[in-house]
């Protein structure tokens, strides 16, 4: 059986690569602020150069955030006039007209504003941008359409793993070690934001695995078509991956995570979390080829009934 062919457009998949770092930038930072550090910056216990570290850290994950808020902004009402001309409609009519646009297009709006006031310490930015990034993948249920929040649900648990790692890494123990006030406490810090980490980690990641069966069997139509299409062949490489990410990820868990407290123990979580971030843009990298690839439930699929000839009258 011929195969339909594909090309792969370096230029679109580097923009479909950062659209996928910018959804993760976003849930990353909501992950890194209500799990990992939680309001531990706000403690009485709390001395000032934690306070300090925790603020700067925040600030930072913010301004991130922010970057990831609007990339995917950028995505939304890039894409409104196409959307729009398939309906006939002006983008401005489809953002009134269609509820689930709207809902998107407020939401969208929401994050951008809550990063960009937590970015400026406004505390008060946080729970507005959580409320726009987690809710936005479920904004179809309001019309009922069920299928259509998978990959969103996907990309944003993906986030909130993968995401919130990041943060920890880039924020988190970076200022921690940098601070200089903050010598004797940054390890037990390091050790506290990788504690509040791990059962966001381990819901997201069981998410993960579930949305991605129902992703996967939605592209592939049948179980063969794993190991005799181009797409499933690549799928078993992610596939490949990913189970890299989960081991990473458990060593983590298990081994890492217990011994946390000191400088030895943060510097070699560090480490080794580096590994795991490195594994999960291999992912990106190969989910981004992945949607190049015709899906074999799509060429399974049955063609439309042709319309009967309408007979002379």
């Amino acid at each position: 059986m011929l195969q339909a062919e594909h090309h792969f457009e370096l230029a679109e998949a580097a923009i479909e690569y950062a659209q996928f770092v910018g959804a993760f930038l976003a849930a990353g930072a909501i992950g890194f602020r209500y799990a990992a550090v939680r309001d531990r910056w706000r403690h009485p216990t709390a001395g000032d150069a934690e306070r300090m570290v925790y603020g700067s850290a925040l600030q930072r994950a913010a301004i991130l955030g922010l970057v990831g808020a609007i990339i995917g902004a950028w995505k939304l009402f890039g894409g409104l006039p196409a959307q729009a001309a398939r309906r006939h409609l002006t983008a401005t009519a489809l953002v009134t007209s269609d509820l689930t646009t709207a809902l998107q297009v407020g939401l969208a709006i929401l994050a951008l504003l809550g990063f960009l006031l937590a970015a400026m310490r406004r505390p008060a930015g946080w729970p507005l941008a959580a409320i726009g990034i987690v809710l936005a993948p479920f904004a179809p249920l309001v019309t009922g359409a069920w299928p259509r929040i998978v990959n969103p649900v996907h990309i944003l648990v993906g986030g909130l793993w993968i995401g919130t790692l990041f943060m920890i890494v880039a924020a988190g123990i970076a200022l921690a070690f940098r601070a200089e006030p903050a010598r004797e406490r940054r390890g037990a810090m390091v050790a506290d934001m990788v504690n509040g980490f791990s059962p966001l980690a381990l819901g997201a990641a069981a998410t993960l695995v579930l949305s991605g069966i129902v992703t996967a069997w939605r592209h592939l139509g049948s179980l063969p078509a794993l190991w005799t299409s181009d797409y499933g062949r690549a799928l078993i490489l992610k596939l490949v991956v990913v189970a890299v990410v989960f081991a990473l990820g458990a060593f983590n868990w298990r081994r890492q995570r217990p011994t946390l407290g000191g400088d030895a123990t943060a510097i070699a979580i560090r480490r080794s979390s580096k590994s795991e971030l490195f594994a999960a843009a291999v992912v990106l990298a190969l989910t981004t080829y992945l949607l190049s690839l015709p899906a074999p439930a799509r060429r399974q699929a049955p063609p439309p009934p042709a319309t009967a000839p309408t007979p002379p009258g």
